[in-house]
């Protein structure tokens, strides 16, 4: 039997409006900077680091990720600014609010606890929610370069996250393999009279 192992991440991807201006910006990159890398998944918010699934694993992956999502709420995104882990990245900021920290950790527990996922690194690091728009490839000198350009350029986006993405890598590139809709009711709110 066939113990493939494929990688995915799980992420909070923007709607097509947002999603097409972050590519734009990509693109933009990949011209003036040469830096290609971050074309090779569609923009999003990474919540759960890549990790490896054996084939036969994924549909219960699958189930758990609809389970988690059903019981949370869309959670609110503000994308503002520019902002850049030196020497090699630069991405759209993302307003760190309570309901990403939330889900971000909520995830990564449930997903530790149901699956025995573990990220070592994201556990020894604060969550810094972004959008990366140049990576990996942008060399030192471009980076320098571009920081100057981008550093006071505005962005601003609002949007309301509602489903958790899985990607699934290809081998070259990722691509989006399941979405699971983030599905809870809001608290009703009742008017005492």
């Amino acid at each position: 039997m066939n113990q493939s192992k494929q990688r995915f991440f799980i992420a909070l991807v923007p709607p097509l409006d947002i999603e097409q201006h972050i590519t734009e910006i990509q693109l933009y990159f990949a011209e003036h900077y040469n830096s290609r890398g971050a074309l090779n998944s569609p923009p999003h918010i990474t919540l759960q680091p890549p990790f490896h699934s054996l084939a036969e694993d994924v549909p219960t992956l699958e189930e758990s990720l609809k389970k988690f999502s059903a019981n949370r709420l869309p959670i609110p995104v503000t994308l503002s600014g520019f902002a850049a882990f030196a020497p090699r990245v630069i991405y759209a900021d993302v307003v760190k609010s309570p309901e990403l920290l939330e889900i971000h950790k909520n995830l990564m527990s449930y997903i530790e606890a149901t699956l025995g996922i573990v990220d070592l690194v994201s556990q020894t690091r604060p969550f810094v929610p972004h959008m990366t728009v140049a990576f990996r490839d942008l060399t030192k000198e471009n980076f320098q370069t571009a920081w100057l350009e981008f550093a006071g350029r505005s962005l601003n986006f609002e949007f309301t996250a509602s489903a958790l993405t899985l990607l699934l890598h290809d081998g070259s590139r990722w691509n989006i393999s399941n979405q699971f809709p983030l599905a809870a009711e809001p608290p009703t709110i009742l008017n005492p009279s």
